[in-house]
């Protein structure tokens, strides 16, 4: 093995080409290695925030399919309200892959023993209103039931905490506690703080609340939780007073129902089930369509745009980096084979003395071979000690970058939609988009995984970048070479 020997004598002898050597394949190693280091942590934490986020389905009435049957039976096209029955929806509920679900049904009410929060113009309107509301709470008129003006919007869910207003941190409880799955079946509400102080209302209270389209229907609510939103409502709140966010009130889905009246007992207008993966939303459907639910008349909506808000940024960034790691290998191993050519080049008169003393040419090769592969370890080593560091900082600063072109594009998007994406029941279905904090930050950290990768691609970098020149040199004749030499 003396090859091996001639090596490090050949290294101690050329200190100045070892070292510009070692420094070309140590920044080579520092950024594969942060390529790869960056691809790690963007892929853990994007699987983290698919499992944590999931995404969710919504079961609800397919309103494009009703329109289509009331064109092809000839009939005037109308916004009808199909409910969906709770039995139905529990079917879903029992699938796999659901990690909890929550059931919504809307109304609107008139307060009963307390004032509502009047907007700017319902004072002024309510007197010219009140007969023709009375009138069309009848149906009277012409063209059937017209809309009725009306004091509250009433929510009914199963849990607050998996409404979109209160888990995107709009809305929270400030006294009392929030709407649970052990109060359906309860006459229980949560109102809004700023309510509760018009009307001095406190936690324990009773309220009556009655339905704008009857009456004779009206449902009596404690009071068990107050919140406060920092929501300002749709621009028509000044116009209609259900419409401000000061008169939400929410109850359990069967309250709501019961103010709906006997035609909407145990009934639903909405299914969210959210998934414990988002992968798993395509075999939640395909089971869901198994059952026995009617699809002509319901449809179930597939959401995962909160979880692809997040992630989007950190994919951009992995798909950069996996593309550092080729193009830096690519280059690494062309320029480090230049180096190792023109070293070769110009030890051409050793090699032919070496071969026409007898030297086998493939311990010529296995010499140079050694010389990179000890320049390569070094390198690898050096890289381990500071790939971390320089991982963590180009993987964040691309992640920051991608999350300010991802902002600019998300505000051009919605400033063309109509009123900027600010109207009635953003988010109703699934978890809105709008506030959600995308990932800012990734654990950047070097994984044994990641060693034995760069390990493997430093050392084909090093056989590429050594056998490719000697194989042009060694073709040749000791006598050829000692001759062109003198």
């Amino acid at each position: 093995m003396n090859f091996i020997k001639r090596a490090f004598w050949n290294m101690k002898a050329k200190k100045g080409k070892t070292l510009l050597q070692l420094f070309v394949f140590t920044v080579i190693c520092v950024f594969v290695l942060s390529g790869l280091t960056i691809q790690s942590a963007a892929q853990k934490s994007s699987e983290l925030a698919r499992q944590e986020l999931g995404g969710s389905v919504t079961l609800q009435v397919d309103r494009q399919k009703q329109m289509e049957k009331q064109q092809d039976s000839g009939e005037k096209r109308s916004f009808e309200s199909t409910p969906i029955k709770v039995s139905d929806a529990n079917k879903l509920a029992t699938l796999d892959h659901v990690k909890s679900y929550n059931y919504t049904t809307s109304a609107s009410a008139n307060a009963g023993n307390f004032d509502a929060i009047e907007s700017s113009s319902s004072s002024d309107s309510s007197s010219s209103s009140s007969s023709s509301n009375a009138k069309n709470s009848q149906g009277g008129g012409q063209g059937g039931p017209q809309m009725v003006q009306a004091d509250l919007s009433i929510e009914g869910v199963i849990s607050t905490a998996l409404v979109d207003d209160f888990s995107d941190g709009n809305s929270k409880i400030t006294d009392g506690r929030a709407i649970t799955k052990s109060d359906v079946g309860k006459k229980v509400t949560v109102i809004n703080e700023t309510l509760a102080e018009e009307n001095d209302l406190s936690v324990g209270d009773s309220i009556t609340i009655e339905s704008a389209t009857d009456e004779d229907t009206t449902v009596k609510l404690k009071i068990v939780g107050i919140y406060k939103t920092t929501s300002s409502g749709d621009d028509q709140a000044q116009n209609f007073s259900f419409l401000n966010p000061y008169n939400k009130l929410y109850t359990p889905y069967t309250a709501t129902a019961a103010l709906k009246g006997d035609d909407y007992k145990n009934t639903i207008d909405s299914a969210v089930y959210y998934m414990d993966d988002a992968k798993n939303i395509d075999a939640f459907v395909k089971a869901a369509k198994k059952t026995a639910i009617d699809f002509d008349t319901f449809t179930l909506n597939t959401n995962d745009q909160l979880y692809q808000q997040m992630v989007g940024p950190i994919e951009n960034v992995a798909s950069f980096s996996k593309n550092v790691v080729y193009l830096v290998s690519v280059a690494g191993a062309v320029i480090l084979g230049l180096i190792v050519m023109m070293s070769i080049r110009e030890r051409k008169y050793e090699m032919g003395v070496l071969m026409a003393i007898g030297e086998k040419r493939w311990k010529l090769i296995g010499q140079f071979l050694t010389e990179i592969l000890i320049v390569a370890v070094i390198a690898i080593g050096i890289a381990s000690l500071t790939g971390n560091l320089v991982a963590n900082q180009l993987g964040n600063q691309l992640l920051s970058q991608q999350i300010s072109s991802s902002t600019d594009s998300t505000q051009t998007a919605s400033g063309q939609m109509p009123g900027g994406g600010g109207g009635m029941g953003g988010g109703m279905f699934g978890h809105s988009s709008a506030n959600v904090d995308v990932i800012d930050s990734l654990n950047v950290a070097v994984s044994m995984n990641d060693m034995l990768v760069l390990g493997g691609i430093g050392i084909f970098i090093a056989i590429i970048a050594t056998l490719l020149p000697s194989i042009s040199v060694l073709r040749l004749h000791p006598k050829t070479i000692l001759t062109k030499q003198e």
